[in-house]
């Protein structure tokens, strides 16, 4: 079978040319897509969890003088550039050494996935008021609690960073895989003008007196609007239990439940023991620790289950008509002049799961699929798999989502990373007047 088309170009980032001014204007390019995906990211649905600890960062500093408000705007700034330069070093350090992966891979190891949800799950009991984060730092004095207060805007710039990562923005798919391509410095650049974008509204805000003085003043209402603001967090905690069932059986899925359990446990102990006395605190703390090593030892049993009960792709990718991805069957149907779309997403990747549900599944654009007889192959990079891997990257992504539409007569288009129904008949309807219902191919 003849291999496919080469893709279209995802944006108009070029391919950097020899010369240093050219290698210069297309990273200028890249870093300009990466800054306005980054701002954009402020409105994916993955960061709106984190929203809620900004608000309320933002509200309980502005009691504080404006410079020290400044200082909580850069020290979030801080903490989102650090996590994106960290992750990305990493993903640099692992694509030299061979390893097929892209941007998002640290969502495809259950551990991390289970890992984000016993952190998330710790900081909601915190905000309703079940245990109390920093309560001991706040005993200590006034100058670790300022140190404590930076630590924690810090901290917040990483939770925002490490939430943000399932969802990819208009903009930012092109942008890093364009750096990805050309050199660690390149992709250094492309993801720290990424960071920038992500970390700018925030740090904006908390550099602006007049705004500040708008917000009302810390006070007992501020407790009501914690515990509400707890939910959008248990709702993440409910997402990620939920990717974590489409990456392991129901052995391993147990297993990740039940660190949940115990981190709501060391969290309860915890808070009573520092109600208690001295044997009682004692007491707390032991029964916390001892939560904790089983969570661990829950989280080790969930990687040696991983192999022998790991949930397979296919049963996500098989109904209503639509196949799982191979390598194979695309050259098989593309052989054959069938238009073909392509589907490549994630479990953890929330644009993809909306794109899917809210336009790939609507009735109307199932029923253009089928008017055009356009196969269609869906590629679940939930876990490691190196054949979408290559895919990404021959089309110029390092994650998903990406959308290619074959018209089985040599040529593909790329589509939009957000998709809209509209969006999507149209491209089927601009396919070749002989893409149209099986005669003689079956």
């Amino acid at each position: 079978a003849p291999a496919p088309a080469a893709a279209a170009p995802a944006s108009p980032i070029p391919a950097a040319p020899a010369t240093g001014a050219g290698e210069a204007e297309g990273l200028w390019q890249a870093a300009l897509l990466a800054f306005l995906g980054g701002l954009l990211l402020n409105l994916m649905p993955c960061v709106f969890p984190v929203l809620s600890i900004k608000v309320l960062s933002l509200v309980r500093h502005s009691g504080e003088s404006p410079g020290r408000v400044r200082l909580h705007g850069l020290a979030y700034a801080a903490g989102v550039l650090a996590t994106f330069l960290g992750l990305s070093s990493v993903l640099i350090a692992l694509r030299a050494g061979g390893a097929q992966i892209g941007w998002g891979f640290q969502l495809q190891s259950p551990l991390v996935v289970a890992g984000l949800a016993y952190g998330l799950l710790a900081m909601g009991l915190s905000l309703s008021g079940v245990w109390h984060l920093g309560g001991r730092a706040a005993a200590l004095g006034d100058g670790l609690t300022r140190r404590a207060g930076l630590e924690g805007s810090f901290f917040t710039g990483v939770l925002a960073t490490v939430v943000a990562t399932p969802c990819t923005a208009p903009f930012m798919g092109a942008a890093v895989g364009y750096g990805l391509t050309q050199g660690a410095g390149v992709a250094l650049a492309v993801f720290a003008a990424l960071g920038l974008g992500l970390a700018l509204p925030f740090a904006l805000l908390a550099a602006w007196p007049a705004l500040l003085r708008r917000l009302p003043r810390p006070g007992a209402w501020m407790e009501t609007l914690k515990g509400l603001l707890a939910f959008p967090l248990y709702l993440t905690v409910a997402w990620l239990v939920w990717v974590l069932s489409q990456q392991v059986g129901p052995t391993g899925l147990m297993a990740g439940l039940t660190g949940l359990v115990l981190v709501g446990f060391g969290a309860w102990a915890i808070e009573r023991g520092r109600e208690a006395g001295d044997v009682g605190r004692r007491g707390a703390q032991v029964a916390a620790r001892v939560a904790a090593i089983l969570a661990l030892l829950g989280l080790a049993g969930l990687m040696a289950v991983l192999d022998r009960d790991r949930a397979g792709p296919v049963a996500m990718a098989s109904a209503d008509g639509v196949e799982p991805f191979s390598q194979a069957r695309l050259d098989g149907l593309l052989a054959a002049h069938r238009p073909v779309f392509v589907n490549m997403t994630a479990a953890w990747c929330i644009t993809c799961q909306v794109n899917d549900r809210a336009t790939l599944r609507a009735d109307a654009v199932q029923a253009a699929f089928k008017a055009r007889d356009v196969a269609q192959l869906k590629g679940d990079w939930t876990n490691q798999n190196p054949e979408i891997t290559r895919v990404l990257e021959a089309n110029g992504r390092s994650g998903v989502p990406l959308y290619l539409l074959y018209d089985g007569r040599g040529g593909v288009a790329v589509l939009p990373q957000i998709l809209t129904e509209s969006i999507v008949r149209d491209a089927l309807a601009a396919l070749p007047a002989t893409a149209g219902p099986r005669a003689a191919l079956r």
